[in-house]
């Protein structure tokens, strides 16, 4: 199970990081912290500041170095509309997964193949099998 659950945190936890930077700005120890409490107990600083490093050279956020009380500066990321922008794919994506998902767990028998959708990340319309 550890293995699955970081396979699938690895696709998902910029999306929850680029959440959490929209309710305000943050700093990695801080982030990493607010993520422990909310049940992610095994994520790492080293993960999380990885992750802040990749969203700043996509130019997700916008950082500052805000002098610290203990040791240097720290660095404050604040989400940036061109993060706003890929927060609302990312949100869009996961609700397209998310319910299909809980419709396959919830009534695995169900033949879906008459039935047509839109993917959020592909324009063109495909049936699904």
């Amino acid at each position: 199970m550890p293995n699955q659950m970081t396979e699938m945190l690895k696709g998902t936890l910029e999306g929850i990081v680029l959440a959490m930077l929209a309710d305000g700005p943050a700093y990695g120890y801080e982030i990493t912290t607010r993520l422990q409490e909310r049940g992610f107990t095994d994520l790492v600083e080293g993960t999380v500041y990885a992750l802040l490093v990749r969203i700043e050279q996509r130019g997700f956020a916008d950082v500052e170095k805000v002098p610290s009380e203990k040791g240097p500066p720290r660095k404050v990321f604040t989400l940036n509309p061109r993060g706003r922008e890929q927060l609302a794919e990312f949100l869009e994506a996961w609700s397209f997964l998310s319910q299909r998902i809980d419709a396959v767990i919830a009534d695995p028998g169900v033949n879906a193949s008459s039935t047509t959708t839109t993917n959020p990340t592909d324009t063109t319309t495909t049936k699904e099998h």
